[in-house]
């Protein structure tokens, strides 16, 4: 059987809810989405702008240009993190900041700067690939699984196309 609650109960939970309802954070979606449509935008400018520069001054090649581009926004990440500016922006972009290269460079660095006090084992050696590791992992695994896949299949058809 359920109790009768007091007076005195009711007013606290109605006090609760009231609480609960005013530290619950709003989202406006359309407004994340643009967010993150503008930052993740711009991040890509800057890697279009990073490979447009290596090709067309630096002269070099596509997959050399391309490497170029990489190497330098994951430095920008790592930069940007150690300064703590990235994540203001990862507050402001969302997912647009942490889908990119950027945001697995910032995912890589940021469990090193802040364990660094820990030392170089304990700190920096366990706990840079604390976010990063699992996606290392399960991205060679799939990758092995599925060329065993593709092995057994080129030997069932004898045929490699």
């Amino acid at each position: 059987m359920e109790e009768k609650k007091s007076p005195e109960q009711l007013s606290l939970e109605k006090d609760y809810a009231e609480y609960v309802k005013k530290v619950t954070p709003t989202h406006n979606l359309w407004m994340q989405m643009l967010r993150a449509f503008l930052v993740g935008g711009i991040i890509c400018v800057i890697g279009q702008f990073l490979l447009n520069f290596a090709k067309n001054t630096l002269a070099m090649d596509k997959e050399m240009a391309g490497s170029f581009c990489s190497l330098i926004l994951v430095l920008l990440s790592v930069l940007l993190t150690g300064f703590n500016i990235y994540p203001s922006i990862v507050k402001f972009g969302g997912a647009g900041a942490l889908v990119p290269i950027t945001g697995f460079a910032n995912s890589v660095a940021s469990p090193a700067i802040e364990y660094q006090k820990e030392g170089q084992v304990f700190g920096i050696g366990c706990k840079i690939f604390t976010i990063a590791g699992p996606v290392i992992l399960y991205g060679i695994f799939t990758s092995w699984v599925l060329g065993f896949i593709y092995y057994l299949f080129i030997l069932y058809t004898g045929s490699a196309g």
